[in-house]
């Protein structure tokens, strides 16, 4: 799989173009790049200085001063290596200082570090901060930033320079105090990477590759790990009553599947957590058909159901202590003779009827299938949905936050609190029963949008229909899952977003 990281018995963990290790503290061997770190003084650790010379922060100084570095958080300053240092090049990262340094995101360091390391060479970090101890913790954060950077997606390309490595090292020796303390933190550093490269993977691949039936067997790969996987088809799915989700999917010759996935990591009697995701694998906008300018992007409407396979990849990968269910509605929305039309009405599994006023809206109809059945049959404590649902919430929040409804206070400020921790923002929206009277509708139970205005709060006040009194919350992932900004650990199209926020949610709260 491109970008995917496997995790070894051994020492190292080999991604599909870095090979990362951790090793003592001691000078590195000759050639290659070195990576040390300053502070706002720019001076590096004298652990540093007294493996690579005295002359180290002089000669960091003197750079620093022509190229105007300041030893900001994140800077790098990229150096010939002076006479006398065994290696290619000197690579300075910043740390800051103050609440600078206090809030230092040493993941988003790595990947910046990453981004200057000589492509297809050998770098080796000192880690060591000065002004304070080096943290295997840190070490290993690090780590997971280079790798994360790493990423490329090139299956398809039949071309290819022969230097091109995705721009990457190919191998990264991070040298610590404590290399064995190192090791034991990345580990289910490496599991959160390794989802994120399958979300990713997922999101990037082309639709004709990536319909249902294909992506459901990529999710059953899953119980090589210990996940216990069943895969729903289209009889199994009628014999249940998702007439919602069977609707978005019969204008199609590719049939429509559920996948269901359990991770089984605590005690019998603890209730699961458990994690729904939007799988539109294409997204034509059925008879409502969507302009013909960027609907190639569509492909990347199932990246809320990438997000909970690279979740539950993660959990098992790590052995996570708790119980946890992943559930995804695989659907493809195509315009043919068979399909939906404005105008009709189903009825979901839950008994309440819709009217589709726009087949354009059809995530939604996806997911309150699933929704119900999972809070119906499993009974989690929670549940959490993800869909690239609503252009709204583009409109309202960019690219830069997600969109977060909720109808528990508990759970949305733990959700925010993990998306703080891990960069992956998410920004609280309002529901509220003034716009529960937008889609209510004149010939069924509800309609599936409200119209233009408020057009995220009505999607997620129509999922809220569809999860009793289950403590739920509903990510709007649209601006964050595909073709969001590059940052300091993405250059993918597909961002594999929600992996890590959802993985640090469970982490901190959830485990026994």
């Amino acid at each position: 799989m491109p970008g995917h990281a496997q995790n070894g018995n051994g020492d190292d963990d080999m991604a599909h173009n870095v090979k990362l290790e951790f090793k003592p503290y001691d000078k590195p061997a000759e050639g290659g790049d070195v990576v040390v770190f300053v502070g706002a003084d720019r001076k590096s650790a004298p652990s540093a200085a007294g493996l690579l010379g005295a002359e180290l922060d002089e000669t960091i100084a003197r750079a620093a001063e022509l190229e105007r570095f300041k030893g900001k958080a994140k800077s790098v300053l990229v150096l010939i290596a002076p006479g006398g240092l065994a290696a290619d090049r000197l690579i300075v990262a910043g740390l800051g200082e103050g609440e600078e340094r206090a809030r230092l995101d040493w993941t988003a360091l790595g990947g910046a570090v990453c981004a200057r390391l000589s492509a297809g060479g050998h770098a080796h970090v000192l880690f060591e901060a000065p002004g304070e101890a080096a943290s295997a913790e840190n070490a290993a954060d690090f780590a997971l930033g280079v790798l994360l950077r790493s990423y490329r997606f090139d299956r398809y390309k039949t071309k290819k320079k022969d230097d091109d490595n995705g721009g990457a090292p190919a191998r990264v020796t991070i040298h610590v105090s404590d290399p064995a303390a190192a090791k034991r933190a990345w580990k289910s550093r490496a599991a959160v990477a390794d989802g994120v490269f399958l979300a990713r993977d997922l999101v990037n691949e082309p639709p004709n590759v990536l319909y249902p039936a294909a992506f459901a067997e990529r999710a059953a790969e899953l119980s090589r790990l210990g996940v216990d996987v069943e895969i729903l088809d289209e009889k199994a799915l009628k014999k249940l009553g998702m007439r919602a989700l069977l609707g978005v999917g019969q204008g199609s010759h590719n049939e429509s599947r559920v996948v269901i996935m359990r991770w089984n990591g605590a005690r019998d009697d603890v209730k699961p957590i458990a994690f729904v995701g939007k799988g539109v694998t294409f997204d034509t906008g059925g008879i409502s058909i969507k302009p013909a300018q960027n609907m190639e992007d569509m492909k990347g409407d199932m990246a809320g159901a990438a997000c909970v396979v690279g979740l539950m990849h993660a959990l098992a990968a790590r052995k996570a202590k708790v119980n946890a269910i992943g559930a995804i509605g695989l659907v493809e929305n195509m315009p043919d003779g068979r399909a939906q039309r404005p105008g009709d009405i189903v009825t979901s599994m839950s008994g309440q009827t819709i009217e589709i006023v726009n087949t354009d809206a059809e995530g939604r109809l996806v997911l309150a299938d699933v929704l119900w059945h999972v809070q119906d049959k499993y009974g989690p404590a929670f549940m959490v949905d993800l869909a690239t649902l609503t252009g709204a919430i583009l409109v309202a929040l960019g690219t830069e936050h997600a969109g977060l409804f909720s109808n528990n206070d508990e759970l949305a400020e733990r959700i925010a609190a993990a998306g703080r921790a891990t960069g992956e923002k998410v920004w609280r929206m309002p529901l509220a029963p003034e716009y529960d009277k937008l889609i209510d509708s004149k010939f069924a139970d509800m309609k599936n949008t409200g119209g233009r205005n408020g057009g995220s709060i009505t999607a997620a006040q129509f999922l809220q229909r569809f999860v009793n009194n289950t403590p739920w919350a509903h990510l709007d992932i649209a601006g964050t899952g595909m073709s969001s900004p590059s940052s300091d650990i993405n250059q993918s199209w597909g961002s594999g977003w929600g992996v890590r926020l959802l993985d640090r949610l469970v982490k901190d709260h959830y485990e026994s």
